[in-house]
């Protein structure tokens, strides 16, 4: 009887064991797979409540900083959140503009519309725009990150930012970073490219179909976004446009760089702006005609010149009475300024007072250049995009697009961090090492990769000019 009992009972587990087997293949092929693979990686949060982070409990200049090691570690609140582990920040104006008290008006509405009413607080508020990390939990619906994953991503101003161990992002929010780069090197360009592609491609109108007899012009290109833009003329991926002009702004001194490595690799012809001592650096990114802003003859350079399809200014201010006369009249031709007085005007007059200033403001200037020269003028803003990060990261890979980081800080250093973006006259990012790991030797190879990506390149063109 024994014999009996353990016989029918191996049949019933064989019987359970092939039924599992079969449920599980079921489950991968569904997706079921990669949830159970983030249900089984223990969180940060499950293990720690705290983390370190830089943070200020309130608006101002000097000494509000401060280095806490009992902030509390993030979660993942939504299905679609991912929990990323820092590795690498970045600094921009815009976080110097936001520790003063900078658009907190309209930003703190944003984070929490019911707090705002209730009269909460929005401190402690961790700054930094960039990130480069790695992912360490996941929401039940992210199905294009797993835990692992090398990630990079621009931090919206509404959210906690990058200065500390952990933060949170919505999966459209984030981005595979690119296998050539390091942390240090990737935390340098997400939130300017960010803001590039979305005043070029969404306020500028340019798409794939219309980019070809376009002309870029450039001013202020020694900053981040500049050189991206530039970088990105020679790339056969989106021939965007031939011509913007890109001034520098609050949003961030390398918004001019990004922006001329980005129309370096769209294919575009780059004209641009730079003082002098800047001028070796433009020309290395790809500039096709720089002229210095320091002359007094600069803008009867500009006037000579054939006319432009699109100005995206950075600047602001009196940037408007010059520049769009170097606009092409009558043919479409747009002004997109990165310096809109929303974020001013809500500060000084209130939400509603101050967007209705804002919005009259923004129709006069529109009818005022439609109707006198056929130019439309817009307002470009940052906007949080993973998918065009993933496109930035393929020309990042493919050698078009390179990193500029002129200046590195550990965390111990963010107060010197934030002094050193005070000073201006950047030529480049300046990162803040949150994890300090191998990246000297990650840097190393990811320099020689890019150099042999550049050479392919180059021996391509020179077969392609010789056929």
């Amino acid at each position: 009887m024994g014999s009996v009992r353990a016989m029918a009972s191996t049949r019933l587990l064989s019987s359970f064991n092939a039924k599992a087997a079969h449920a599980t293949k079921t489950l991968a092929r569904s997706g079921w797979s990669a949830s159970l693979r983030r249900n089984a990686c223990s969180s940060p949060s499950a293990l720690r409540s705290c983390m370190s982070a830089w943070v200020i409990d309130q608006y101002g200049t000097d000494g509000v900083l401060k280095y806490t090691e009992e902030m509390p570690v993030p979660s993942v609140g939504s299905t679609s959140e991912v929990l990323i582990r820092v590795h690498a920040a970045s600094l921009n104006p815009l976080d110097i503009s936001m520790k003063g008290g900078y658009g907190a008006k309209l930003l703190n509405l944003r984070r929490d519309p019911m707090s705002v009413m209730a009269g909460a607080s929005e401190f402690p508020l961790v700054l930094g725009r960039d990130v480069s990390g790695e992912v360490v939990d996941c929401g039940s619906d992210v199905t294009h990150v797993v835990p692992g994953d090398e990630v990079w991503a621009a931090v919206p101003p509404w959210k906690q930012g990058s200065l500390a161990e952990f933060v949170t992002l919505t999966e459209y929010e984030v981005s595979h970073k690119p296998k050539l780069l390091s942390h240090t090197e990737a935390a340098s360009i997400p939130y300017v490219a960010n803001t590039a592609l979305s005043a070029l491609v969404n306020a500028g109108g340019l798409c794939r179909d219309s980019a070809s007899n376009k002309r870029v012009l450039i001013t202020g290109a020694s900053g981040g976004v500049g050189t991206f833009s530039i970088q990105v003329r020679q790339s056969a991926f989106l021939q965007l446009c031939r011509r913007v002009c890109c001034c520098d702004c609050v949003y961030s001194c390398c918004l001019p760089l990004v922006c001329r490595q980005l129309l370096k690799a769209w294919g575009a012809h780059v004209t641009v702006t730079c003082s002098q001592n800047a001028e070796g650096l433009v020309r290395g990114l790809g500039a096709d005609e720089v002229v210095d802003y320091t002359a007094g003859d600069s803008l009867e350079l500009l006037e000579m010149m054939e006319k432009f399809d699109v100005i995206l200014d950075n600047v602001g201010g009196e940037t408007e009475e010059w520049a769009t006369g170097l606009l092409k009249p009558w043919s479409g031709a747009k002004y997109v300024t990165l310096v809109s007085p929303l974020l001013l005007q809500t500060d000084s007059m209130g939400l509603l007072d101050g967007m209705l200033q804002a919005g009259l403001s923004l129709h006069n200037k529109a009818m005022q250049n439609i109707i006198s020269c056929g130019v439309f003028y817009r307002w470009g803003f940052y906007a949080p995009d993973g998918p065009a990060l993933d496109e930035v990261s393929k020309l990042v890979d493919a050698g078009k697009i390179l990193p500029v980081v002129e200046a590195q800080f550990p965390f111990t250093q963010v107060p010197q961090a934030f002094q050193k973006v005070e000073n201006g006259h950047a030529r480049g990012k300046t990162v803040v090492r949150v994890v300090e790991d191998d990246d000297k030797r990650a840097e190393g190879l990811g320099r020689t990769r890019r150099s042999e990506a550049a050479d392919s390149e180059q021996e391509e063109r020179e077969m392609a000019t010789q056929n």
